[in-house]
């Protein structure tokens, strides 16, 4: 046990970084200085080669494209005389070798017996075609041998090729000495880096070890006891500055306490987010359920502004927000949820009176001002619809009682225009009879199997009847086979009667309105087509929302209450089924509705 504790001991620590600093060191300077002079070796080995084989290579190009008489002077000779001049490198060989793969001549002179004989090897024949070749191997003995082969040209004709094996064992033997001088010096480096480690720890480690045992005692609760000053040097500054603090400990001790106390009493009775600052606004605390509002982790946030967090620091700084006694609505809110958090308030202040931070409550209220704006908008619409169609019976019925009634033109037209608004107001009303419905979830659906495709021809024959005289076209692409879906056909036929009124209302006269059957694997998409003015990208997703129109002012004078789509887009998800817009502005627009397939009968009438 005595000897893991020793291996716990800044003492050995200490002495155990000098000799790995050093050791680190050593092996950083030794694979460096070794790999360097290795690559400069190796180069300057290459280098030397490189230039003797092209000083060789010249010199038997001249050779063989003079013209000489071979029984007076035969090419071989001179070839041997070459290689014995140029290229008597100790540990390598070089070989000549003619067009025809002949061994000219060669640097060894055990090796005459292979001149005459025609050359094997591979790089040779490369070279013959023009293409030098220069590699590291191994012979079969495990020597690392550089091996060249160089094409001889001549006015762009090869006339031959050199052939060089050079052993660089002895660079590599060089190398090996060097490693093994700098692994001494490292293990004689490492020994005087101990001895000097014993004996500078001993100065460092015993005012800490002095130090440890004041922090022990202090834990303790005790504070009486102070550390011994070895000297003026930084530990004996840190041993000064230790023993000021076991007074300040001691007399904020108390203090503190009080502190955590409170802070953990207002936490302890906080449900919702709860951030706590300092005197200047900086965040030094904050519940787990702060950090879930604010999608924001404690660790990464302590210390910064409050206002910062909560996005207010453009308008509001931390000094302001000790006079707020009303709560602020934050927003979060991005493309595509909306986040409303409230918060609230309240200063934390020291007996005596001065500021000592802030707390901060948050309160999730997206539901609650969604809720409150979907009511503050619907009254606004419903009291602008009904408003509209009152004002003109108001006007038309005072005109009526001033005297247009004996009017025999103006008095029908009038009571025409009144029966009108007043049918209006009952459409109205029964629309948000049917919403209020679907909204409490007291839709009645009498659900039977039909045949989609003949409910479609039959609001087709319809229309084509109401609206002939707009000459309107109604194209029906339609399957051949029955399509049966399960559905309630009143409500049903109600939708078709919104999508395909509107279409109407907004095409031109004499345009054609295609009504298309797509049958899919496990359901049917009801496209309706239309070529009028087409809804603007901006809208198309707001067209399903009450009392949204593109064109009030011409909706209005259509007759519409601004519902139809929404009464539908309730009506086929109660069905199962989609509801969805296409359009392309000043084109057309395709409204697509897409209901599931009867679970007891299936598309073309099987069973």
């Amino acid at each position: 046990m005595k000897f893991f504790n020793l291996f716990k001991s800044i003492h050995l620590k200490l002495i155990a970084i000098f000799m790995l600093l050093i050791f680190i060191a050593m092996q950083v300077i030794g694979v460096y200085f070794t790999r360097e002079l290795e690559a400069q070796l190796e180069s300057n080995h290459y280098d030397m080669l490189e230039e003797r084989a092209d000083l060789l290579e010249y010199n038997v190009r001249q050779e063989m494209t003079r013209d000489r008489d071979e029984e007076e002077e035969p090419l071989q000779e001179d070839i041997e005389s070459l290689l014995q001049e140029f290229f008597s490198i100790e540990g390598s060989q070089v070989q000549v070798i003619g067009p025809n793969q002949v061994v000219l001549g060669t640097s060894n002179w055990n090796n005459d017996y292979i001149v005459g004989q025609q050359s094997t090897e591979v790089r040779v024949k490369r070279a013959l075609l023009g293409t030098p070749d220069s590699t590291e191997v191994r012979n079969p003995e495990g020597d690392r041998l550089r091996v060249m082969a160089i094409p001889v040209e001549a006015e762009g004709v090869v006339q031959g090729a050199i052939y060089i094996e050079a052993n660089m064992n002895e660079i590599y033997d060089e190398i090996d000495e060097i490693n093994q001088i700098l692994f001494t010096g490292t293990v004689i480096a490492l020994i005087i880096t101990a001895v000097l480690g014993i004996l500078l720890s001993q100065t460092i480690t015993r005012p800490i070890v002095d130090m440890k045992k004041q922090a022990r005692v202090m834990g303790e609760g005790d504070f009486s006891r102070q550390v011994k000053v070895y000297g003026n040097d930084e530990i004996g500054q840190l041993a000064h500055s230790f023993n000021n603090l076991t007074l300040r400990l001691k007399e904020s001790q108390s203090t503190t306490e009080g502190e955590r106390k409170k802070l953990s009493s207002v936490l302890a009775h906080m449900t919702d987010g709860v951030i706590a600052t300092d005197e200047l606004g900086r965040i030094i605390l904050m519940n787990n359920r702060a950090e879930q509002l604010l999608n924001l982790d404690q660790k990464d946030i302590i210390g910064t502004s409050l206002p910062e967090i909560l996005h207010l620091s453009e308008t509001i700084t931390p000094s302001d927000l000790y006079d707020y006694s009303d709560s602020i609505l934050l927003d979060f809110s991005d493309d595509e949820t909306d986040f409303l958090l409230e918060a609230n308030f309240s200063v934390i202040r020291n007996e005596d009176g001065p500021v000592n931070g802030l707390i901060t409550v948050l309160h999730d209220v997206t539901e609650q001002e969604k809720i409150e704006n979907e009511r503050r908008e619907f009254v606004a619409n419903v009291s602008h619809e009904l408003r509209t169609p009152l004002t003109t019976l108001k006007s038309y019925m005072e005109a009526l009682e001033d005297g247009a009634m004996q009017d025999e033109k103006l008095g029908p037209r009038f009571l025409k225009v009144t029966q009108n608004e007043t049918e209006r107001m009952i459409r109205l009303v029964n629309d948000l009879l049917q919403l209020s419905k679907m909204d409490s979830d007291d839709l009645r659906l009498n659900a039977e199997t039909v045949d989609l495709g003949e409910v479609m021809h039959q609001i087709a024959d319809r229309f084509e009847m109401v609206n002939k005289d707009k000459n309107i076209h109604f194209d029906r692409q339609f399957p051949s086979y029955p399509i049966y879906v399960d559905m309630d056909r009143d409500k049903m036929i109600q939708v078709f009667d919104n999508i395909i009124s509107n279409a109407v209302k907004y095409s031109p006269d004499g345009g054609t309105i295609t009504l298309q059957m797509v049958p899919k694997s496990r359901d049917v998409d009801i496209e309706i087509i239309d070529e009028g003015l087409g809804i603007p990208k901006e809208s198309q997703n707001k067209i399903f929302d009450r009392f949204y129109r593109v064109d009030k002012a011409r909706a209005r004078n259509l007759g519409g209450t601004g519902l139809g789509l929404a009464i539908a887009k309730e009506l086929v998800h109660s069905h199962g089924g989609y509801i969805d817009v296409q359009s392309v502005w000043k084109k057309g627009t395709t409204i697509a509705v897409t209901l599931p397939y009867s679970a007891y009968k299936k598309a073309g009438g099987g069973e």
